[in-house]
């Protein structure tokens, strides 16, 4: 346990000590399922062309992977963690209760959450209201009496006359996915708002309007299919009825499979998500362990690969995978943060 909390020097003789290079000389990252097929592109093309060990990525989730980047400081513990959604503050406060103080924060790109469908059913056309009144747990009463009641939707017709009569069933991720939590807070959130009572009760009571607008209903219509975004597809596939919620480099990739549903008139393409058109768009990160810095080999090497312009650039190879890249101005702010290993502060 020990071992775990230290940190600085400490750390590096604890490494140089217990011969450690021997134990593990390659870097270990986790987290997001988003970010996965981006960062092992980047670990593949690292591992060929450098004279460092392939890394080795797992995807555990963005909740999951910083749960595990914060138990401390130490070979057994991961050096990167993606996360498609910014670190929280009460993960910034348990990686510190575990002696992990000097965190980078590397934003990578862009991401759109897509709702997609078989190719094989209609492509439908969606707002964020409709999206929020089939998936929500409490919905506004229709009696127009600023009450709520528990979700009575059983279709998409119930929800919009404009939509099929199709049972509401949506494949998504579980809560401790950075889809989920981009998707709650971006889709849900911006359909909750669009009801004049509830936008008020932020102001009045910002913990119960966040319960409400974050909660996703338990009977069935929302199912909980797991971090593997491939499987999803899969299930769609099967499932022509259903729709399923991952991120857009998914599509992309199973474009012969499934299709994308329009949100709000805008349908999920790269253009539209690198301009923020499409409203269910979001940044994607990881996150690096300093102290793990100059220790484990082949951090530094890797980061330099990974914000390189032939892989985050315009034309880089990560945009051929899907990744929406930032601005001109974004990038430099990134590469400034990785050369100079700048680290976050509490939030």
């Amino acid at each position: 346990m020990k071992k775990a909390l230290l940190t600085g020097a400490a750390l590096l003789a604890t490494f140089a000590g217990s011969n450690a290079y021997a134990e593990r000389d390659y870097i270990s990252i986790v987290g997001s399922s988003t970010v996965y097929p981006f960062s092992t592109v980047v670990a593949e093309r690292f591992g060929k062309s450098s004279s460092f060990p392939t890394p080795k990525v797992e995807s555990t989730g963005s909740g999951g992977g910083m749960k595990l980047f914060c138990q401390g400081v130490g070979e057994a513990t991961p050096d990167i963690t993606n996360a498609s959604r910014a670190i929280k503050s009460s993960e910034i406060e348990l990686c510190a209760k575990n002696g992990v103080t000097d965190i980078v924060e590397v934003m990578v790109g862009y991401d759109g959450i897509v709702l997609a469908g078989s190719n094989e059913a209609p492509q439908y056309e969606l707002t964020r209201k409709d999206i929020f009144l089939a998936l929500a747990k409490m919905v506004p009463n229709t009696d127009g009496t600023d009450t709520l009641i528990e979700n009575p939707y059983q279709t998409w017709k119930d929800v919009n006359p404009a939509l099929p009569a199709k049972k509401i069933e949506v494949l998504g991720p579980p809560p401790t996915s950075g889809t989920r939590d981009a998707f709650v807070e971006l889709a849900m959130e911006g359909g909750c708002k669009k009801f004049p009572f509830i936008k008020a009760m932020k102001k009045a009571d910002k913990k119960k309007y966040k319960a409400l607008c974050h909660g996703i209903r338990e009977d069935g219509a929302y199912v909980e299919a797991g971090e593997n975004d491939n499987l999803i597809v899969q299930k769609l596939v099967a499932n022509p009825d259903a729709l399923g919620i991952f991120g857009y480099s998914f599509l992309e990739q199973n474009a012969d499979k499934v299709h994308g549903s329009i949100v709000e008139g805008q349908e999920p393409e790269f253009d539209a998500i690198s301009d923020g058109s499409y409203p269910v768009s979001r940044s994607l990160f990881f996150y690096v362990k300093k102290a793990h810095v100059g220790v484990i080999p082949g951090i530094e090497e890797y980061l330099a690969e990974f914000t390189s312009e032939k892989a985050m650039g315009e034309d880089g190879y990560l945009g051929e995978k899907g990744m929406i890249p930032m601005t001109e101005e974004e990038y430099v702010k990134v590469v400034d943060t990785v050369s100079n290993l700048k680290t976050i502060s509490a939030k």
